[in-house]
């Protein structure tokens, strides 16, 4: 039986086509290793007052990564809002948040993966009002001028406060500053309340004689959430991976090491020892990726902001999950 030239010319052609189909994917494949294995630099968000801005100071974290060949770069930002707006512009890979900065994030198309999450920690977040205010229940708060970063986790407590003494939002008159300039609103008598995380509401308490009308604790989770570049984690998720479980680690010895956490936050922030020893243990430490109950409660946090048309459309927090392969 003989095989016509044309029959081999066709075979020809399709041994060659699948020879060039396997060495293309055997060229993406070792271009995407090497993307994988690029990442010689992580730059990492940070306020002062966080998990981070110890870790930071620490030095450990930073000469871990350094054996490995990454280096860090710190960029400082004043609340979570303006870290994500930071990330959504590329000017960093990776920062910690609060609950409700994604939310808006999300809602504005910013590029962004939760990538890990600490534990509740719902005693660091508080609506506080002078020691001599005539306020003494939520449902006083009707009419009054209260203060807080938008966009920022208090955010939604406070949301979450007034649903408690059966207020809506526009039952008190809202103000949005940054935490430097709604403490110096509060000093001077300016404002009636302030929503504010630690170490912030520590200091207040202790340095302004501010009065806890509430925290979070059985009123919302207060969750900090470790948000990473949607392409970094796709062009370097080993990079990350490694990054977190060495941020989980630091974030457990600040757990475990209070007292000598507290001298270098204080050294940071300019606050006594013992008050940031008080706001450290209102915290919690460790770091875990997210599982379907923390997706679940952010996803309230986002369709009550809907419902109540603090942002302007639905979003599925599950589609912003960061899932590394194992």
């Amino acid at each position: 039986m003989t095989t016509s030239l044309s029959t081999i010319t066709q075979l020809k052609r399709h041994t060659a086509t699948f020879l060039f189909a396997v060495l293309a994917a055997l060229l993406f494949t070792v271009f995407q290793t090497s993307a994988r294995a690029a990442a010689t630099e992580i730059r990492i968000g940070w306020q002062k007052g966080s998990d981070l801005a110890v870790i930071k100071a620490k030095g450990t974290f930073e000469n871990t990564l350094k054996q490995q060949g990454i280096s860090v770069q710190w960029i400082e930002f004043p609340a979570g809002p303006q870290m994500l707006e930071g990330l959504n512009v590329g000017a960093i890979d990776l920062g910690a948040v609060g609950e409700t900065p994604p939310v808006f994030a999300q809602v504005a198309n910013a590029n962004l993966l939760y990538a890990g999450v600490q534990p509740p920690a719902p005693a660091a977040e508080a609506l506080l009002v002078p020691k001599s205010s005539p306020i003494k229940t939520l449902a006083d708060l009707k009419g009054k001028r209260v203060v807080l970063n938008r966009g920022s986790n208090v955010h939604y407590l406070l949301v979450q406060l007034l649903a408690q003494a059966h207020l809506s939002y526009d039952d008190i008159n809202v103000s949005y500053l940054k935490p430097s300039d709604a403490y110096a609103a509060f000093q001077s008598g300016n404002v009636d309340a302030w929503v504010i995380w630690d170490p912030y509401a520590t200091a207040a308490v202790a340095q302004l004689d501010a009065r806890v009308l509430a925290d979070a604790r059985g009123v919302a989770n207060n969750h900090q959430f470790y948000i990473a570049s949607r392409s970094f984690a796709q062009a370097h998720p080993d990079t990350l991976k490694f990054v977190l479980a060495q941020a989980n680690n630091e974030s457990l010895w600040i757990g475990q090491h209070e007292k000598e956490a507290a001298q270098i936050f204080a050294s940071q922030t300019g606050l006594p020892v013992e008050v940031a020893e008080r706001s450290l243990g209102h915290s919690t430490y460790g770091v875990k990726l997210l599982d379907a109950d923390v997706v679940s409660s952010q996803q309230r946090i986002a369709d009550t902001f809907f419902r109540l048309k603090l942002i302007p459309k639905q979003i599925d927090v599950a589609s912003a999950v960061w899932r590394p392969a194992p």
